[in-house]
C-alpha cells in the first residue's frame, strides 16, 4: 500500500512540475513562428552549444554574464522598480537563483528516464532553443513558486544560493558523459528534450532574465548610484 502510495506521489509530483515548466516554457511554435535574426560567424559558433565542452563554456559564460550585471549596484538600484509591477534588480537575481535550482534538478532527473536511441527533436537545433528562451519580446508569467518573495536577505545571499546550483549542475555535466545525456529525454512544451538540452536551458534562462536586468538599469530613472 505504501509503495502505491508513494508511486501516486511521484507521479503527482511530476505532474506538478512539468504544469510549472508549461508555464516558464516556450511552446514548441514559439520557436517556430518567426525566424531569429541574423547572426554574426561568432555568435553562431557561441550558440550552438551541440558538444559538453561547448556547453560547459555557456554555462560559465551566462554565470558571468549574470554576475557582472549585478557587479558593483548600490542598494538603491538592486531596489529600483520602474513600475509597482515591475521587478527590481533584486527581484529577478531571486528569480534567477530559484530556478536555477529548479531547473538544473529538472535537467538532472531527466537522467532516471530510461536510455533510449531516439534523437530529442531539438537535436542539432541548440542555437535555436537559446534563442527562443532569450527572445525578451516574448513575455511569460513566473509561476507562485518562482517568484521573488525576500527569501534572501542580500544580493550577495542571493548570487551564494546561484552559484552553488550552477556549481551542481556544472559539476554535473562534467561527471555524465555526452551519450548518457543524449540517450535520456523528457517531454516539454519546446519539444523532446534530453538531458543536455534540458541543461543548456537552464542556462539560456539565466541569460533571459540577465537581459531584464540590464532592462531594468537602462530605465532613465534608474538611480545613478
Amino acid at each position: 500500500m505504501r509503495k502505491k502510495f508513494l508511486n501516486l506521489k511521484g507521479k503527482m509530483m511530476k505532474l506538478k512540475i512539468t504544469a510549472l515548466l508549461a508555464v516558464m516554457l516556450f511552446t514548441s511554435t514559439a520557436f517556430t513562428q518567426t525566424a531569429p535574426a541574423a547572426k554574426t560567424e561568432a555568435q553562431e559558433a557561441q550558440n550552438k552549444a551541440q558538444t559538453k565542452e561547448e556547453l560547459l563554456r555557456y554555462m560559465q559564460q551566462t554565470r558571468q554574464n549574470f554576475l557582472n550585471s549585478v557587479k558593483g549596484l548600490s542598494e538603491a538600484q538592486l531596489k529600483f522598480k520602474a513600475a509597482p509591477d515591475k521587478w527590481s534588480v533584486m527581484e529577478v537575481s531571486e528569480h534567477i537563483a530559484l530556478s536555477e535550482d529548479l531547473l538544473g534538478g529538472m535537467s538532472i532527473k531527466v537522467m532516471s528516464a530510461p536510455a533510449t536511441e531516439k534523437k530529442a527533436e531539438m537535436y542539432g537545433k541548440e542555437d535555436k532553443l537559446i534563442a527562443g528562451v532569450t527572445d525578451r519580446s516574448q513575455k511569460r508569467q513566473a509561476p507562485d513558486v518562482l517568484k521573488p518573495t525576500g527569501k534572501w536577505a542580500t544580493e550577495a545571499d542571493i548570487l551564494a544560493a546561484f552559484n552553488a546550483s550552477r556549481d551542481k549542475n556544472v559539476d554535473f555535466v562534467r561527471k555524465t558523459s555526452e551519450e548518457d545525456m543524449r540517450s535520456r529525454m523528457e517531454k516539454s512544451p519546446a519539444g523532446e528534450l534530453d538531458a543536455h538540452e534540458w541543461m543548456l536551458f537552464t542556462a539560456s534562462h539565466s541569460a533571459r532574465h540577465t537581459k531584464q536586468i540590464e532592462e531594468v538599469k537602462a530605465d532613465p530613472n534608474f538611480p545613478k548610484s
